[in-house]
């Protein structure tokens, strides 16, 4: 809801701060006094174009701010926190400011912002029939939200989302499993040579070290070969050493009983060097068994290691590296050979899934259907009252072409209107008539009051050119439409005037050189005063007054 408008340097305003309320708030005036002004003023806060003509002669700058209240869940609340823009207990200002030079600079909650941003923020809480029309109502991409929410569709259009998601999800599966297969085929002969390849090699895990340290060995066997010989001699000089060994310890065990236990760690001593001998000289001849000094097999062990050397070269991994790699062609390999049956399996998964949007998709068009039935003549049942009785409203919807079908369905939905019998439909903003035009939107705006609820909503004299009745049933509506939102309204109709719960009359006074506009609240005097001056004109008569009590006092229907 708009709570505030302050406006600074605007045309004829010099300064002005305008305090507003729920319901329907009304504001009249002569001709010229300047309530044009106001709603250029308002425009420049919701992000209309700026024309620096607004800026009040003498002025550097015009400054508009509307204060706004927001609750919780609000479209705005959810583009403050989308933008990162400090929201202060549920109130949201709109400030924009027009240099004199033309260039202007858009505020929200006081944070800079962009003219565009500005004017999402005010879409979501205001919507201005008259000099600078709304284009929600206008626009056929807003329809079929709109008939959804007559409806009360949300949970089929959620469900048909749900089923589109599902149904692209399954498409994607299965346009990737395809062309991998197609990948995947187009390099079959090269899969399954090299599979053969590394079967046929069938590296192992830590093969290359093992080999490498084998060829190590191989290419110094002769060397090591003559080394452990000569050991072997050395150890078997004369008697040999575990033999002397063995002979010291028969002497010192002879006599051991006899020395009190002296001798008794070397003997111990003695008998560990001569295993360990033993053990030595056994795995020295072990040693020197194990090595071949056949040199067909060092060429072996080095054909087999370069050859995995090589082959790791070629798949670009490390020798080790190739046991994965294997696994991994043999994997895509199965892929070729075995992607049809997965193939089809994405494919029944894919059918069933456009099945199941088609159905979810066709309950949401007849319900569509059947929402439309009930909005044409409810639209048009207050039509007639409005001097708009020739006019017809039409909700159509348009199939679309497979590849535009979405979230939202397979259809679009468009209104469409016919201002005289015999005219074909079309638009709703054929209309060409303003005065028409805001009241077929006062028509449609009371019939989608529940479905969208616009925070504010401000009419530019919607009773233009029509009178007596007319202006009664406009009253009329405006107030039922109040009952769910603040409504703004600037009118000439005192039966229009007289349904408001607050009432302002903008003037023009002399000030110095120049005329400034002013508003001013009325209290129930002053309202009947002023609505018999619009009954009567320029001189107000004692039958105007009265007629003016009769407005105010109703009864209304």
């Amino acid at each position: 809801m708009l709570r505030t408008l302050s406006i600074r340097d605007v045309v004829l305003i010099g300064r002005l701060d305008l305090t507003l309320h729920p319901g329907l708030c009304v504001l009249t005036g002569e001709t010229g006094a300047g309530k044009s002004i106001l709603l250029d003023a308002l425009g420049l806060a919701l992000g209309v174009r700026a024309d620096n003509r607004l800026v009040r002669p003498g002025a550097k700058q015009a400054v508009v701010t509307a204060e706004f209240s927001v609750a919780a869940g609000d479209a705005a609340g959810e583009l403050l926190e989308e933008h990162g823009i400090d929201g202060a207990d549920g109130v949201l200002l709109l400030r924009r400011v027009l240099g004199a030079d033309g260039r202007s600079r858009a505020f929200v909650n006081d944070q800079p912002v962009s003219v565009a941003l500005l004017r999402c923020f005010a879409e979501s809480l205001a919507e201005v029939h008259g000099q600078f029309e709304s284009q929600r109502l206008l626009d056929p991409a807003n329809h079929r939200a709109l008939l959804d929410a007559y409806g009360d569709l949300e949970s089929l259009v959620a469900r048909v989302g749900e089923a589109r998601r599902n149904w692209r999800r399954a498409g994607q599966a299965r346009a990737a499993a395809e062309a991998a297969r197609e990948a995947a085929r187009a390099q079959e002969d090269f899969l399954r040579h090299a599979t053969g390849e590394l079967a046929a090699l069938d590296p192992k895990p830590d093969e290359e070290a093992a080999l490498a340290g084998q060829r190590a060995v191989m290419m110094h066997a002769e060397k090591l070969v003559q080394a452990m010989n000569q050991a072997t001699e050395a150890l078997g000089e004369g008697p040999g050493v575990e033999a002397a060994l063995r002979r010291a310890l028969r002497h010192l065990e002879r006599v051991a009983e006899k020395a009190g236990g002296r001798l008794d760690t070397a003997i111990a001593a003695f008998e560990r060097a001569a295993a360990e001998a033993a053990e030595g000289t056994a795995l020295v001849e072990k040693a020197g068994a194990g090595i071949d000094l056949d040199g067909r097999a060092l060429e072996a062990v080095e054909e087999r290691l370069f050859a995995l050397r090589a082959l790791a070269r070629k798949h670009g991994t490390a020798v080790d590296g190739l046991s994965a790699v294997q696994e991994k062609l043999a994997t895509e390999l199965a892929a070729v050979e075995d992607g049809a049956a997965a193939l089809e399996r994405l494919e029944r998964e894919e059918k069933a899934a456009r099945a199941a949007f088609l159905e979810a998709a066709g309950a949401l068009s007849g319900a569509r259907r059947q929402a439309a039935a009930g909005l044409d003549p409810a639209v048009a049942g207050e039509l007639k009252p409005l001097k708009l009785g020739k006019a017809t409203f039409s909700t159509e919807l348009r199939p679309l072409d497979e590849e535009d079908w979405g979230e939202q369905g397979c259809e679009s939905v468009v209104f469409q209107v016919a201002t005289n019998p015999g005219m074909p439909a079309g638009p709703l903003n054929r209309i060409t008539s303003g005065g028409e035009l805001a009241r077929f939107m006062l028509a449609l705006r009371v019939v989608l009051a529940d479905a969208d609820p616009t925070p504010t909503i401000v009419f530019d004299e919607v009773d233009a050119g029509v009178g007596g009745a007319v202006a009664a049933a406009v009253g009329e509506r405006l107030a039922r439409l109040a009952d769910t939102v603040q409504v703004l309204v600037v009118t000439h109709s005192p039966q229009v005037a007289a349904r408001g719960a607050h009432h302002w009359r903008v003037s023009k006074t002399a000030a110095g050189r120049g005329v400034t506009t002013t508003v001013d609240a009325l209290s129930k005097p002053a309202r009947k005063e002023e609505i018999a001056r619009m009954l009567a004109g320029a001189r107000v008569t004692d039958e105007a007054r009265a007629a003016a009590g009769s407005l105010l006092e109703g009864p209304w229907p």
